[in-house]
């Protein structure tokens, strides 16, 4: 064993024995899509006089956070994103409305004198109408409707029993409240009150208007005090006849009383406590998930990871044997690896980053197999060398393209983190994570491993054995067949052209489901005890005013219902109405966007689309020629309008998730190319006077077992995870396991033949020589790195 094979084995242990630590001892935190709860997004609005920038977003979070804190709600989290948004998660909490209803009150907390009773206007505009209130349709007595205001710091509101009251101007904000607490007097029977504590010159403020309300009789509304949110009187109490005119009520001894339930005495508490908010807020995002979905959710991703991974790992020891399972032993170890550092880094998984931890166990495989293929080569080019050599010239010959393909995923990855939304961050943080992870266990873990067995002699003598030491079945067939398949480029082209022709025609004629995050609206997903159908179910909505909802099948008998606005007391009549038809129902998953976050989301989607065509063509176009790169990038368009186009034809929503599997399409895309054009980089810079045609032709076959390899590890994650993942998860499978397919048809018969045609009117020269670049001097011997097994000697 060498000192650089010792190391690499210290420092594997090291790590894995870290791991294992971690992943005994510490949780993972799970995001509200997999542990249930709901997810508000709120977005702060300029008022009148306060402009809505980072810091008053910070302050109208902290005011949020005491809100939301008196709800009882257990692990609450609130965090700012960007300059003017807030994120508030609530887990556990599965009917939002009373959180929605308190989070987004949005007018500031003010104290109002009564000046008196307000006057009142009829409901309708007809002249002589009672303004006492009017019998309704259904002969019910409707509360009387206030008068707007009549003139500056004027306003008439109706009290809590809908009688109407002439307010003065504001003499107190919330902003004065230093607290309120809800209390039950059991000695005196007063039963629940409110009590209230103001901080030093709003107490001073408070004790003058309870003073001069004083000093009215009993009795009279002008004896009141008004608190008002979000104009509306959430409580006027009278002053209490021991308090003398113009004493008023100190601070600390102020309570509220009156005929108050446990709830509506903390309501109160929680409004006055709460206080003003910096400027108004407006939700912009709301979403609910179930306990049971999420449950299920990582079940399936469990069992659709252990499947995927025991038939890649299967899969590669079939095709490389020993070392093959010596892959897999390491493929075992980047999941430990991966999962404990999301754990350590406390990465909130979700669904979509649970997703991209599954599918990074099938593309972990990738820099292994591109190893054990240069090997080969080695193996075969000269088959006296030794088994060692042949690896270590492998590992040093593939770094080029194990390197330029992760590089062009974790470009992926980093454009799903910094333009996703929401879960689709957590794919692009796994992601990443995932990509770090697989290159230490194929350079550092696999290679150790492998360098240890390749020094046994059992090993090396029988090439049988190790699986490297005679060419895979399928490159000697396509050795010997041969086939001339750049000829004429042009047809390849013209079959590709066809083809986004036909996904075209399905964007045009079935059109593009966008789903609910790029429209804006509401899809709720329920579950019922009596099974429903769907034509019941539309009748019976429309039936309940919900003439526009659009009902579909999901999950196991579970219903699907998509609105357009809609606010949560619309979805509990909703539910209602469903309920009357189902049994007892439960919303299994919510999503309310509103129409500006969609248009946003639908804004910023094409955005990142683009900006991944332009970043993997910098990319390309620097790490290879301008040719290969644009061929490259209109292979990856390709790929983009033919997974479109298939979505269209198949009628699958297109939402955040089917764009990080396309974002993830893009990076695999140029994956494969990358690769085939540094094998043609390469062959070409070493036979200058060979035509162009030949070479790429060389080069595809060479790698083709590469590319079909690779592939064959995805698939069979991404095929468990279609079959297994149930709605959440399918169309993300579907989605990639379309993309794949087109990716490795188009890194072949796209890029290849796009290169061809570019490169006959190109004028650069070939690439230079393999080690002779341009520090090389001219006459000087090029120094020529060692066999780490030769000594040196000769005879």
């Amino acid at each position: 064993m060498t000192r650089a094979t010792a190391v690499r084995a210290v420092l594997a242990v090291a790590v894995l024995l870290v791991a294992v630590v971690i992943t005994l001892t510490m949780s993972p935190r799970l995001g509200l899509d997999l542990q249930g709860g709901t997810r508000i997004v709120l977005q702060a609005r300029d008022s009148d006089t306060v402009k809505a920038d980072r810091e008053t977003t910070d302050r109208t979070l902290e005011v949020l956070r005491q809100r939301i804190d008196s709800l009882g709600v257990s692990e609450p989290t609130l965090t700012r994103s960007g300059e003017d948004r807030i994120i508030v998660e609530l887990p556990d909490v599965q009917d939002p409305r009373q959180a929605a209803e308190v989070i987004g009150r949005t007018a500031q907390l003010s104290f109002h004198a009564v000046e008196g009773p307000g006057t009142e206007k009829p409901e309708t505009g007809e002249p002589g109408a009672d303004d006492s209130g009017t019998e309704g349709a259904e002969g019910k007595k409707k509360p009387p409707v206030p008068a707007p205001s009549t003139g500056p710091g004027e306003l008439t509101l109706a009290d809590e029993q809908g009688r109407s009251l002439a307010l003065g101007p504001s003499r107190l904000s919330g902003a004065g409240v230093d607290d309120a607490t809800a209390a039950f007097d059991a000695q005196s029977g007063a039963g629940w009150s409110v009590s209230l504590t103001f901080r030093k010159d709003a107490g001073q403020d408070w004790k003058k208007l309870t003073g001069e309300a004083a000093c009215h009789p009993a009795g009279d509304d002008r004896r009141r005090v008004a608190i008002v949110l979000d104009e509306k009187v959430i409580s006027s109490p009278q002053v209490d006849p021991s308090v003398g005119c113009q004493v008023g009520l100190p601070s600390g001894t102020t309570r509220i009383t009156g005929s108050f339930s446990a709830d509506e005495a903390r309501d109160l508490a929680l409004l006055i406590k709460g206080g003003a908010l910096p400027v108004p807020v407006e939700i912009v995002e709301q979403r609910t998930v179930g306990p049971t979905l999420g449950a299920a959710a990582i079940e399936a991703s469990a069992q659709a990871a252990l499947i995927g991974a025991a038939a890649t790992a299967l899969f590669i020891t079939v095709v490389y044997r020993l070392f093959g399972a010596l892959a897999a032993v390491a493929l075992g170890a980047y999941g430990v690896i991966s999962y404990a550092a999301l754990v350590a880094l406390g990465v909130t998984l979700t669904l979509p980053g649970l997703a991209g931890f599954v599918l990074a166990i099938g593309m972990a495989v990738d820099a292994n197999v591109l190893v054990f293929e240069r090997a080969r080569e080695e193996c075969a080019d000269r088959p006296k060398r030794t088994l060692r050599s042949a690896l270590t010239t492998g590992f040093q010959k593939a770094w080029s393209a194990v390197a330029d393909s992760n590089a062009t995923t974790l470009i992926a990855a980093g454009l799903l983190f910094f333009l996703g939304s929401g879960p689709v961050k957590g794919f692009g943080v796994t992601l990443a994570i995932g990509v770090v992870a697989s290159m230490f266990s194929a350079l550092v873990i696999a290679r150790a491993l492998t360098e240890i067995a390749a020094n046994r002699r059992f090993v090396s003598d029988y090439r049988g054995v190790n699986g490297i030491g005679r060419p895979g079945a399928v490159r000697t067939w396509l050795v010997r067949k041969d086939p001339q398949m750049f000829r004429r480029p042009v047809r390849w082209l013209v079959v590709s052209a066809a083809l986004v022709a036909v996904a075209l025609a399905g964007i045009v004629v079935r059109g593009i489901d966008l789903g609910v995050e790029f429209t804006g609206g509401r899809l709720v997903e329920y579950s019922t005890s009596r099974p429903v159908d769907v034509e019941t179910a539309r009748d019976t909505l429309s039936a309940a005013g919900f003439k526009d909802a659009e009902v579909t099948t999901a999950g196991d008998g579970d219903l699907s219902v998509r609105t357009g606005k809609l606010d949560n007391d619309g979805e509990h009549a909703l539910r209602s109405a469903i309920a009357e038809e189902g049994g007892e129902t439960k919303k299994v998953r919510d999503e309310l966007i509103g129409p500006s976050l969609g248009d946003e989301l639908r804004r910023n989607a094409l955005i990142a689309l683009g900006v991944a065509v332009a970043v993997q063509l910098a990319y390309l176009a620097v790490r290879f020629r301008w040719t290969f790169a644009v061929a490259s990038v209109v292979a990856m368009v390709h790929d983009v309008i033919l997974v479109v186009g298939a979505f269209a034809w198949l009628g699958r929503p297109v939402d955040g998730i089917f764009l990080a599997a396309l974002l993830t399409v893009i990076g695999y895309s140029v994956n494969d190319s990358v690769v085939v054009f540094d094998r043609v980089r390469e062959l070409w810079g070493a036979n200058r006077k060979t035509p162009l045609d030949t070479i790429a032709r060389r080069a595809v076959l060479q790698t083709v077992p590469r590319t079909v390899n690779t592939g064959m590890g995805a698939l069979f994650i991404l095929a468990a995870l279609a079959v297994l993942g149930g709605d959440s998860l399918a169309d993300f499978a579907v989605a990639l396991l379309i993309g794949i397919v087109v990716g490795t048809w188009s890194s072949v018969f796209t890029a290849v033949p796009g290169a061809l045609a570019l490169e006959r009117s190109a004028k650069a020269p070939p690439p230079p020589v393999p080690g002779k670049g341009k520090g090389t001097a001219r006459g000087k011997a090029r120094t020529v790195r060692r066999d780490p097994l030769d000594n040196g000697a000769r005879v």
